[in-house]
């Protein structure tokens, strides 16, 4: 059979991709104004009280806008970062987690990272972040990119890279996955600051796929967990994923569904998630404690054991990449940059090997999935390595020991697809093909041969709970209507929240 090079990823609403950037168009007006700058200046001299001066150019990135400011009689210069307007969700709440994040990183970790000065949700230029600059080369990305690539594109590994090179590179990374490992956790959630100084977990996970959810799907922010809700167990955040995932189906009103049977698929998928997560089987998926799936019950070798449900979790970034490592010119570490989307998560999460060891993700590899699997699995034993020689240079020359054995838990997850329940999990747009590729038959068992795409929730159907198979006609039945007009629908809170337990309430499992 040949192997399909389609986009793995579904697609974003257009219209609020459209309106977001019509705003961003407009936004960027206002930030070249030289009022902004005069008022960016006027926050750092009072913050110092030292007059301060602001150095071009500005960075525009995605998601925030970063400004150096020279302060009288302080050195490194600063940097003033502030969410970008119509990119950055949650603007006010996002600055402040990864603020504190980055200040526990700073000072309870040996990662490098820039010192926060000061940070706040509330001022004449909006929410900020002052932090010192760090000098740099340019990131590890471009030190394992093809050499000459435009740096506007998305980056892809370099097919001639030397082994060496990689191999160097792999574990400069490593030990900082090594050393965020060693931080545990009794919530799941965002790091918030105390008054004293201290640090405790005490607000909701902020995620990219949430952010993208409210950019580019123009999902009611109503649905989604409140501000200051954490999470006391693994299971309780895989099934704060899967509403995610049901989330999305609902709210999302352009593109993501194709046809009737796309629909039923998408429904069939999210429903069985569902229904994993309300029963506690995700957290246990591919461990030794998997007694459930039929993936477990044809395993000869005995497997790792699973980390606790409850009370030990770990720091966990979604941006966490090549991309946001600063080097210098020997390809030394300087800095890890940008802890936004950085949450305290399942410790399952971070007993994965990362996405990004070919810089692109699975759903945009433009040769397909199926190729981004090969490579990827050509790299996997580089990084194995590293990590392996990671954990060996650490053991017996520092107090701190992880208990679990990171490269062995990666290899393990590989093998068993637990990289894929992640990746999923985490991953919305990228949910159905994971989902039906990598996931569906070690859950559940061989499909029958032959099945069409558009045909495949025929397969499942039958294990939908009873509530959430006769709800399935009617559930697709609205959306097919709702696909004859094309609109960006603004709900009403309570009607958003009523419309989403109606239909969890029909997937609850009997």
């Amino acid at each position: 059979m040949p192997k399909t090079t389609e986009n793995a990823r579904q697609d974003f609403d257009e219209l609020a991709w459209d309106r977001n950037d019509e705003e961003w168009e407009e936004a960027q007006k206002a930030l070249r104004k030289k009022s902004l700058c005069r008022r960016l200046e006027l926050l750092v001299a009072e913050k110092f009280g030292k007059p301060a001066t602001w150095i071009t150019p500005m960075i525009i990135g995605g998601f925030n806008n970063l400004y150096r400011i020279r302060v009288e009689d302080f050195s490194p210069d600063v940097l003033v970062r502030r969410p970008s307007v119509s990119q950055a969700q949650l603007p006010e709440e996002k600055t402040l987690r990864e603020a504190v994040t980055a200040k526990y990183i700073q000072q309870n970790t040996k990662i490098p990272t820039p010192r926060v000065l000061f940070y706040s949700d509330f001022s004449d230029v909006g929410p900020f972040i002052i932090m010192e600059r760090v000098e740099n080369k340019s990131t590890l990305s471009h030190a394992l990119t093809t050499p000459g690539v435009d740096r506007s594109i998305t980056h892809a590994l370099d097919p001639n890279i030397s082994q060496t090179t990689l191999e160097d590179l792999y574990l400069k990374v490593a030990n900082i996955i090594l050393e965020l490992s060693y931080h545990k956790f009794t919530r799941i959630g965002s790091l918030v600051e105390a008054d004293d100084g201290s640090f405790f977990v005490g607000g909701r996970p902020i995620t990219q796929n949430m952010s993208d959810m409210l950019q580019l799907a123009n999902i009611p922010s109503a649905v989604f967990s409140p501000e200051y809700k954490t999470f006391k167990s693994s299971d309780e955040h895989y099934l704060n994923l899967a509403h995610g995932h049901l989330v999305q189906l609902i709210f999302q009103q352009n593109d993501l569904v194709k046809s009737a049977d796309d629909c039923r698929n998408k429904y069939v998928t999210r429903q069985l998630f569902y229904q994993l997560a309300k029963q506690g089987r995700l957290s246990i998926f591919g461990f030794a404690e998997d007694n459930w799936s039929a993936q477990a019950r044809t395993k000869t070798s005995k497997l790792l054991p699973a980390p606790s449900n409850s009370d030990s979790f770990r720091l966990y970034g979604d941006d966490l990449r090549p991309g946001n490592i600063l080097i210098n010119d020997a390809n030394e570490v300087v800095s890890v940059i940008d802890w936004e989307f950085t949450y305290t998560a399942p410790t399952q999460f971070v007993l994965d090997s990362p996405w990004w060891l070919l810089l692109n993700t699975p759903e945009m590899w433009d040769a397909g999935i199926d190729d981004w699997v090969e490579n990827y699995e050509l790299r996997l034993e580089t990084w194995l390595s590293a990590m392996k020689e990671a954990e060996e240079n650490t053991t017996g020359s520092e107090s701190k020991s992880t208990e679990f054995p990171l490269s062995a838990y990666m290899r393990e997850s590989w093998e068993t697809g637990r990289f894929w329940l992640t990746y999923a999990g985490r991953k919305s747009w990228a949910f159905d093909t994971v989902y039906w590729k990598y996931l569906d038959e070690r859950f559940f068992g061989r499909r029958e041969d032959h099945v069409e795409k558009d045909e495949l929730w025929k397969t499942r159907a039958h294990l939908l709970s009873k509530g959430a198979r006769d709800a399935m006609e009617p559930f697709v039945a609205r959306k097919v209507d709702e696909m004859k007009e094309r609109k960006l629908v603004e709900w009403d809170p309570e009607a958003a929240r009523n419309r989403l337990k109606e239909v969890l309430l029909n997937g609850e499992v009997e």
